[in-house]
């Protein structure tokens, strides 16, 4: 694989880890959300994300040539994941899904908005069709972020809670990887840094609407996209690869 073809399998590795991951913390809702319709809207979610990761490693698996999308997903340890941190952290309880999905919503909307322009047509075309679904996840926690944070007490603070420990996760949303800086030469990846202020505009709006406060905060942690994880991540990805592991060559 030349150099040029390496950053593209970094990039869109990456991106399907983002997706897999986020899945997979978010199918841990089924059958424990707090009522019937949304543990079903909680599992379609889900199944966004996984189905938007399988479609960026099977475009992995072409560029690479040799391995398939499911060795690429399921036979990589923890070291090999390129996932942002906020992404495999633990569900906690409802209010901090919530808080981190509209986050990680905002973000996806102007990502994958800016990303179907790409000149590589595999990545623009699931970005594409990423982008409606993000619009979709965007409403739905727009909509519990400002319910939970405007109103009773108890879930005003949890949801004020899961801003403040998520706030320092999000730094690394807008951090370009040497990938990317490369890929943006060639205007396949997109600048991350010229997302910042768009989606601080949105969250800034939303949480005044769900009467939270912007955290003060000065802490923030990165490492995710050089495989560096939180202590949580292993345990996850024994589980998200078990059957794979267990029984090789099952298919998505």
């Amino acid at each position: 694989m030349n150099d040029t073809r390496q950053e593209l399998f970094d990039f869109v590795v990456a991106l399907a880890d983002d997706a897999m991951v986020l899945g997979q913390r978010l199918s841990e809702w089924c059958s424990n959300a707090p009522y019937l319709e949304e543990d079903l809207a909680l599992t379609n979610v889900a199944l966004d994300y996984v189905g938007r990761a399988k479609m960026f490693y099977e475009y992995a698996s072409k560029l690479d040539g040799e391995k398939s999308a499911d060795d690429i997903a399921f036979m990589r340890d923890g070291r090999e994941f390129r996932n942002l941190l906020i992404m495999e952290l633990p569900i906690g309880d409802f209010a901090f899904s919530m808080t981190r999905q509209f986050l990680v919503d905002v973000f996806n909307v102007e990502y994958m908005t800016q990303l179907q322009k790409s000149a590589d047509s595999q990545i623009a075309a699931i970005a594409g069709k990423a982008v409606k679904e993000c619009h979709y996840h965007l409403r739905r926690s727009h909509e519990w972020v400002v319910r939970l944070g405007d109103g009773t007490e108890e879930s005003h603070e949890r949801t004020q809670k899961g801003i403040d420990d998520l706030w320092g996760y999000i730094d690394e949303l807008f951090v370009n990887t040497d990938s990317e800086v490369t890929l943006m030469k060639e205007s396949v990846a997109v600048d991350r840094t010229l997302l910042r202020d768009a989606w601080s505009k949105q969250v800034d709006a939303v949480l005044e609407e769900a009467t939270l406060n912007k955290p003060g905060i000065d802490w923030s942690v990165t490492g995710g996209r050089q495989g560096i994880h939180t202590e949580h991540f292993g345990h996850m990805l024994a589980e998200m690869q078990f059957l794979q592991r267990a029984y090789p060559g099952l298919e998505w």
